[in-house]
């Protein structure tokens, strides 16, 4: 505590330091005051005076003993966001006097140095974060993208992925959040596809085909998990899209029973058929064969796709194809065995890409299986494998000389 008297004299001094020093005592004193209302006004009206000081170190030693205050005076805080730029920048960051209506007069009118200074305040609306991605910075864009504890609309998610998935480092910041929602999920899974095609070292260690093959392969898993997902948080808008935008077919269907993402399979089904989906998934488990068929015919299937579905579910009841690698191979060939010899060999034009997507899982999952065992068996055995001797010329043998 100093005297009045004092507090007059560092006032009025010609040194900026002592002034400054004066405009902190009194921002402080003026917050912490609980006596007669003549005091407080008479300290709010020193705080003003200080306002008008030429230098801006006091005005900055002002700005600093109100920063963090809810209890600041407003009219004093707006003033000095109008200052000078070091002071309307602290103001911009810190003070939890403004509201969405002064943050957004400065997003919209002012520079990447302001809207740093917002993007950094400890709490930010929906509406605020909206604007500071509109300004189109990307190290902007990127800061509020990372922040966990901002919500932003889910269609601004949507349509960041869409027009900055190419990014990697949008894709990373956007992958990251966890109110992601699944289209847009979907759409930077699709992005990160492209990249790896075009990624040169990729592109050199596999052949062309096999690589194709690899990456429609993940993305179709990426799909079916997502839509899992989806479907375990009752969600219906994700298959929704994927039916509007024609991008279910025969392929996915087949993937998601295979994977073993089998509330993904229902919904898609549910939505085809215009049924809910837990009758679906109660006809998937525990259905007979003439009503699956029914099912499938109702949800617009071919007759021979509708049969070749029916097969898997009835094998997919009795192997657990989420977990099981040699299960999956296992269903997996027995179709294929069972499709060839359904029609001799000659496989109708509609099954033709569900005939191509057994047979490349066919070869893919015989791989994993087979690692698996060679895994078990080298963790369980303890003999040395021995090797049959090899069958070569017996090698002349010379007296010594």
């Amino acid at each position: 505590m100093i005297e009045y008297s004092e507090f007059v004299r560092l006032s009025r001094s010609n040194d900026s330091d002592e002034r400054g020093h004066a405009a902190h005592l009194a921002a402080l004193a003026f917050l912490d005051h609980h006596g007669p209302a003549d005091e407080h006004a008479a300290l709010y009206a020193a705080l003003i005076s200080f306002l008008d000081d030429p230098s801006v170190k006091v005005r900055a030693a002002l700005a600093y003993g109100l920063l963090h205050s809810l209890d600041a005076p407003r009219p004093i805080m707006i003033a000095l966001l109008q200052d000078s730029p070091i002071i309307s920048r602290a103001i911009l960051q810190y003070s939890p006097i403004l509201i969405d209506a002064d943050l957004l007069g400065c997003v919209r009118k002012g520079e990447q140095s302001m809207w740093l200074a917002i993007s950094q305040r400890a709490a930010l609306s929906p509406r605020i974060a909206a604007e500071l991605i509109a300004r189109e910075d990307e190290d902007i864009t990127l800061r509020v993208l990372r922040r966990g504890d901002v919500a932003i609309a889910q269609e601004l998610l949507v349509e960041l992925s869409r027009t900055k998935g190419q990014n990697a480092k949008m894709r990373g910041a956007l992958l990251a959040r966890a109110d992601l929602p699944a289209p847009a999920r979907l759409i930077l899974v699709q992005r990160v596809t492209e990249a790896l095609r075009e990624t040169r070292i990729v592109r050199g260690a596999l052949a062309p085909d096999r690589l194709a093959r690899l990456l429609r392969d993940g993305s179709d898993t990426a799909l079916s998990a997502i839509g899992e997902t989806e479907a375990c948080q009752h969600k219906r808008e994700f298959v929704q899209d994927l039916v509007g935008s024609s991008q279910l077919n025969s392929r996915i269907l087949l993937h998601a029973v295979v994977t073993g993402h089998v509330m993904f399979f229902a919904s898609c089904v549910a939505e085809l058929a215009e049924v809910s989906r837990e009758k679906v998934f109660t006809l998937l488990e525990n259905g007979s064969r003439a009503a699956l068929t029914a099912l499938f015919q109702r949800a617009g299937l071919s007759v021979d796709l509708g049969k070749l579905l029916v097969r898997l579910v009835l094998f997919a009841r009795t192997a657990d194809l989420a977990d099981d690698v040699a299960a999956r191979h296992y269903v997996v060939t027995a179709l294929t065995e069972e499709l060839i010899a359904d029609y001799d060999g000659i496989i109708p034009a509609e099954l033709e890409e569900a005939f191509a997507y057994l047979s490349e899982q066919n070869i893919a999952l015989a791989r994993k299986a087979a690692r698996g065992v060679m895994r078990a068996f080298a963790e369980t055995t303890h003999l040395a494998m021995a090797l049959p001797p090899a069958e070569t010329a017996a090698l002349l043998e010379l007296p010594a000389a």
